[in-house]
Parts: structure tokens; sequence; C-alpha cells
């Protein structure tokens, strides 16, 4: 018989032995979970970086393919700012950096033009000639877009109201700019210049059927508008207007100075020189597939800087001083443009001017 010492010793023993093998499984379990755990995390986290790479990669694709249509159409209309040229862009280009990091530039102080015929109804006191001059647009405009015979208008009685003077006008098969613009007795440029028509191909500027093209300074075939038109005026080039600025070309000025173009544009087809029309240094020179093409940038001095675009040849480079009425080379068509022009600025302490003012 064993004593009864004997098996509560056992016992103990017993159950010491017990408690370490079950701890000794769990903790066998407890660790064979954590390896398979540690595995599902690893995968899990390997598969998060691919998605992450994937989803990283085409967000960047996107964005580069946005920089890249839409870059151009904002940089075109603002060709002062220096990071506007790009070698990578660029045919041909030098520019003066100490002089373009020198030269101050602010947003031009002009109106911001409408991009489609709005409605307006007419209120007590309104004439056609008070509605014109709110919206900024002739007389013959509003009559043209509404088809008044005359100019008696009725209180609450709804025109259109075009966002510019001249016409709008609906592309019918196999109508071009050119066609539109001889219609309408203007140049292809005006219709090019304005902002808000738009084009399916910006080489060709080829139009869709149906699409309502805006005519700047346009008038109905057999129509002369009442109010002052682009017409022939011819220049001769060197010639001395008011200030200390001359005619920077011959030709005819084919689109006076508006709110979305304060330019002039002076279409000759001979492609004569262009001269500096005053003493300066050359900030810019070079060529662009798009926008103003070839064109060059003069730094007078003295808050003046001129800019001469769509020009087929460049005969000054960026830092070389120019005398006033010096060549600095020819008329062209490069950039966005319809036919041989020069589109001519000028800006004070970084603000479009209007030429005319200065060309007197």
């Amino acid at each position: 018989m064993i004593p009864r010492k004997s098996f509560f010793v056992e016992l103990v023993e017993f159950t010491n032995f017990f408690i370490t093998y079950i701890r000794s499984r769990l903790m066998g379990w407890g660790s064979r979970f954590e390896k398979i755990k540690d595995i599902i995390v690893a995968f899990l986290v390997v598969k998060r970086g691919k998605y992450s790479q994937s989803f990283l990669n085409t967000s960047f694709f996107l964005l580069i393919s946005a920089t890249l249509v839409g870059g151009p159409v904002v940089i075109e209309n603002n060709p002062f700012i220096s990071d506007y040229y790009s070698q990578n862009e660029a045919i041909s280009q030098s520019v003066l950096a100490t002089d373009i990091s020198a030269i101050s530039f602010q947003t031009t102080i002009s109106e911001k033009p409408r991009d489609k015929t709005i409605d307006y109804e007419v209120k007590p006191g309104d004439t056609l000639a008070s509605i014109a001059e709110k919206f900024d647009i002739s007389v013959d405009t509003i009559k043209w877009a509404n088809n008044l015979k005359n100019d008696t208008i009725k209180t609450s009685q709804t025109l259109k109201i075009l966002p510019v003077s001249g016409v709008a006008h609906e592309v019918k098969s196999g109508e071009s700019v050119y066609s539109i613009a001889k219609r309408y007795s203007v140049e292809a440029q005006n219709i090019v210049n304005f902002p808000f028509n738009e084009f399916e191909d910006l080489d060709t500027f080829a139009l869709r059927v149906g699409q309502t093209v805006y005519v700047p300074d346009g008038a109905p075939p057999q129509i002369r508008p009442s109010g002052p038109r682009p017409g022939r005026i011819d220049i001769i080039a060197g010639q001395p207007g008011t200030g200390s600025f001359l005619w920077p070309t011959s030709g005819y000025i084919s689109q006076y100075p508006v709110g979305y173009h304060l330019a002039l544009d002076i279409a000759n087809k001979s492609l004569p020189e262009v001269l500096a029309s005053d003493t300066g240094t050359v900030a810019f020179s070079g060529c662009f597939g798009y926008g103003y093409g070839c064109h060059i940038i003069v730094d007078h001095g003295n808050g003046f800087q001129t800019l001469y675009g769509h020009m087929s040849r460049l005969d000054v480079s960026a830092g070389q001083g120019v005398g006033r009425g010096q060549s600095i080379g020819r008329v062209g068509s490069t950039g966005r443009s319809t036919g041989p022009h020069l589109h001519f600025e000028i800006r004070k302490n970084g603000i479009l001017q209007n030429p005319l003012g200065y060309l007197k």
C-alpha cells in the first residue's frame, strides 16, 4: 500500500507536469499562429504596395498628360512669363536672363470678355444705344442678332446680346474660317483671335458643322455698319508716331485692338521687314509651333516692352542692342496664324497698352 504522503507528492508532480505540458502546447500553437499571421500580413503589405504603385503610376501619367494638353493653351496667352519658354519645346530660342528677371509684370487691366451670347430683358428707359454701351458692343450688332429693322424696342422684350461686336455665324457643311471671313468682310485672323471660338484642328483651324462662330467686327453681306470697323490703312514702316514708337512694319491693319486682343495685327502678303519700334535690348528671340510662333520681345529700358509675333525670320538674338527703326526680321505666318501678318504689342510696366495710343 502506497503511503498517503507519496500519493500527494505524485499528484503534485503530475499536476506540475500537466501544466507544463499544456503551456508547452499552447506556446507551440501560438508560435505557429504568429508565423502564419506574419506570412499573411507580409503578403497583404506586398499587395498593398503593388496596388499603391499602380495607383501612383496612373496618377502621375494623368498629371503629365493634363500638363501636356492644357499647358500650351494657358501659356500661349501670356508670352511675357519666363516659364513660358521651354528649351524642349522651342525650335530655337535665346533669352537674356538678367534683363527678363528684372522686368516686373502685372495682370493686364482689361475686362474679361464674355464667352457666349446672353439674353437681356429690356427695362424701362433702355435704348439700343444704352444697351450697346452697357455691354460694350455696337448698336448694329444688337440689331443684326435680333433682326431689328429700326431702333425701336419695347419694355420686357428679350434681346440676344453677343459677346463681341460683329456677327454670330452657324457653320454649314463646306465652310471654313476663310470662307466665313470673306462672307462677313473681315480677315480670317479676326475669327482665330477671338479666344472662345473653338476649332476641330488647331493646325488647319477646321470647324464643326453646326457650331456657332463669332466673327468680330464682321457685318452681314451688303450691309455696312455705322460704327468704325477695321479697314485698309496703309502704313509706311519707320514713319514716326506719337511718343517714341515707330510703326513696326508696312501693310494694313487687319484687326484693331479689342479687350481680348489688345494688339495690332498688320497684314502684308509681301512679307516686308519688321523694324524695332524703339531703341532697346532684345530680351527674347525664338520660335514655337503655337501661340506667337517666331517672335521677338524688346525691352526698351524705360518700363516699355514691345512684342513682334508670327514672324517668318528673326535677324537678332537675345542680349543684342537694337536701334529705333532697325530691321529685326520679316513678317510671317508662324504659330497661331491664318495668313502673313505682324502681331504687335506694347506693354508699360508689364501692362498691355493700346498700341494706337503710341503710334498715332
